[in-house]
């Protein structure tokens, strides 16, 4: 398979998404936003630009076919101060493992914390009769393949949970990705793996509802003094759909003995969304040896320069880095690392990840 097929291949996949993609009409309307929260700190500091390029278990959120390039083992954890200022904390975990025949299982929970929130009546409108803390999970289970020495592909089966204290939805989203990373060749050895192109499809589902004893009401019948109970009835919500197309290119900018110490990565991609406003985003990467790595990303849509037409929270730029450390001096690649994130908001002060992430290999 060619780049050029890999090409159709995402214009046909995007077609479904022509006649809602970005709507401004449908902005908000989607439930399960926790989908579309990126809690991994390496990719989020370039933002969806990351799509072709990520790998390891981050891909399982961006673009699962990324998993594939696991070479054995990868253990990750995340923490995010998500928006700082309204108090929300986001935990994640993630673990993969190569299965062998070129295939990578992977599995990884997301977990967010609101903190305590008073709980208030039309009786007690000021609290004072305890707190409630809501629960979002979900977790997902990904399969990723090498096809071919330039292509990989996955998919991923996610299941989410959002509860209160008597109010729950849930619900069972998919995500499919493919890569395609160009493999050096003989008569220059000099170029290996600079141009890699990336395709995924987030959140395809059935929609999903909230019940629960919650929505019930009691009251007593007038006519008859007899209590009843009714029970309300919850629309259904669409889950936050979209499809990311993505390309990145590798600078090396310079090599001693065919091995390159510098290298600068400029990545571009379209976010094709069904529930808010299609975004280009741009990202930069510069990594030493592989043991430093700094980055940053820009998002722009319609309206983000200005409060007054700004969608979301987020301003669009988003910086971070990665420190890299081997945990041995032989063959094997076997590394232990650190990430840290920042993504401007306005208002609220910013999101910001760590991540530590243990990297085994043969």
């Amino acid at each position: 398979m060619k780049l050029k097929s890999i090409v159709i291949i995402g214009i046909l996949v995007t077609v479904p998404f022509k006649d809602y993609g970005g709507n401004p009409d449908r902005i908000g309307q989607a439930g399960a936003a926790q989908l579309n929260m990126n809690n991994w700190a390496r990719s989020s500091g370039m933002g969806w630009s990351a799509v072709s390029s990520v790998v390891g278990v981050e891909s399982m959120f961006m673009n699962v076919a990324g998993l594939a390039k696991i070479q054995k083992t990868e253990l990750l954890f995340a923490r995010t101060n998500w928006l700082r200022g309204s108090g929300i904390n986001i935990n994640s975990f993630g673990f993969a493992q190569n299965i062998g025949g070129d295939g990578v299982l992977g599995v990884s929970v997301m977990s967010m914390n609101f903190g305590e929130i008073p709980i208030t009546t039309t009786n007690q409108p000021d609290g004072g009769i305890g707190t409630y803390s809501p629960s979002f999970t979900n977790i997902g289970i990904g399969y990723s393949k090498r096809f071919t020495n330039s292509i990989t592909g996955g998919v991923l089966v996610r299941v989410f949970s959002e509860a209160l204290a008597s109010i729950k939805a849930q619900g069972i989203a998919f995500d499919m990705g493919i890569q395609y990373m160009e493999t050096s060749n003989k008569k220059d050895k000099a170029k290996k793996n600079d141009i890699k192109f990336g395709i995924s499809m987030k959140n395809v589902g059935p929609d999903a509802r909230y019940g629960g004893d919650g929505l019930s009401i009691k009251f007593t019948n007038p006519d008859n003094g007899t209590e009843q109970t009714v029970a309300l009835r919850t629309a259904k919500f669409n889950l936050p759909a979209l499809i990311n197309i993505g390309g990145s290119y590798d600078f090396r900018l310079d090599k001693t003995k065919d091995l390159y110490f510098h290298r600068l990565t400029t990545a571009l991609n379209f976010t094709s969304n069904a529930f808010a406003r299609n975004q280009f985003t741009a990202g930069f990467e510069y990594g030493y040896k592989n043991l430093f790595m700094l980055r940053t990303g820009y998002a722009f849509e319609s309206g983000i320069t200005g409060y007054y037409t700004r969608t979301n929270a987020y301003t669009g730029l988003s910086a971070g880095f990665t420190f890299e450390v081997p945990l041995n001096k032989n063959k094997s690649k076997s590394t232990f690392g650190f990430d840290y994130s920042y993504r401007h908001s306005n208002p609220f002060s910013g999101t910001h990840s760590i991540g530590v992430r243990l990297n085994l290999d043969n």
